[in-house]
C-alpha cells in the first residue's frame, strides 16, 4: 500500500520544479510588460504630435510654389525665373517675411528653415495652450534628380518639405512631403 500512496500525491521536488518553472514564466511576462509600457508613449502625446505635423505640413503645402516671388508684377505671367520684373523666388525667407506677419510667408519656399521653440504658436504668434512642451522644425529643399522618379528631373520644379514634431517623453514625428511647381503662376 505504500507504493499506491506514493502515486497519488506530489513529491517535494516536483513542487520545487514547479514553483520554479512558474516563477520564471511570471518573471518573462513582467519583464515583457515592463518593456512593452516603456516603449510605448502615451498615445494623446503621439496623436498631439502627428496633429501638430500634419497641420504645419498642410499651412506649407498650401503655399503658392511660383517662378517669381508674388509680390513681383510677372508672377502671374512668368514662365520661367527669367521672366520675373524684380523678384526671383528661392528657397528661404526673402524681404522680412514669416509666417506671424506683418509680411507674412508667401511661397512654399519661405518656410526654410522654420522653427518653433517652447510651444507650438498659432498663425498670429499666440502660443496654444497645452502645448508649450512641443516644438517643431520645417525644412525644405530642392528634390534631386531621380528623387520622385524618371520623370521629374528638373531639380527647381519641386521641393521636398519635412516637418519634424518633437513632445514630452521623447515623442519625435517627421513628416515629408513634396511640392511641385505644377502651376507656377497662380500664387
Amino acid at each position: 500500500m505504500s507504493a499506491r500512496r506514493r502515486s497519488l500525491g506530489l513529491s517535494l521536488i516536483e513542487v520545487v520544479v514547479f514553483i520554479i518553472v512558474l516563477g520564471v514564466g511570471f518573471a518573462g511576462i513582467l519583464i515583457l510588460y515592463n518593456q512593452t509600457t516603456r516603449a510605448s508613449v502615451d498615445p494623446v502625446v503621439r496623436k498631439q504630435a502627428v496633429a501638430i505635423a500634419t497641420s504645419l505640413m498642410e499651412e506649407i503645402q498650401l503655399r503658392g510654389f511660383t517662378f517669381c516671388d508674388p509680390d513681383d508684377a510677372n508672377v502671374y505671367t512668368a514662365t520661367s525665373t527669367a521672366g520675373c520684373a524684380t523678384t526671383i523666388e528661392v528657397v528661404g525667407t526673402e524681404g522680412g517675411e514669416t509666417r506671424y506677419g506683418p509680411t507674412f510667408y508667401d511661397n512654399v519656399s519661405d518656410y526654410q528653415p522654420f522653427t518653433m521653440l517652447g510651444g507650438i504658436q498659432d498663425i498670429t504668434n499666440f502660443t496654444i495652450p497645452g502645448l508649450g512642451a512641443y516644438s517643431a522644425s520645417v525644412s525644405v529643399q530642392e528634390i534631386v534628380a531621380g528623387e520622385l522618379g524618371a520623370d521629374v528631373t528638373t531639380l527647381p520644379d519641386a521641393l521636398r518639405i519635412t516637418v519634424a514634431v518633437a513632445g514630452p517623453g521623447s515623442v519625435n514625428v517627421s513628416l515629408q512631403g513634396y511640392r511641385l511647381r505644377y502651376a507656377p503662376n497662380t500664387p
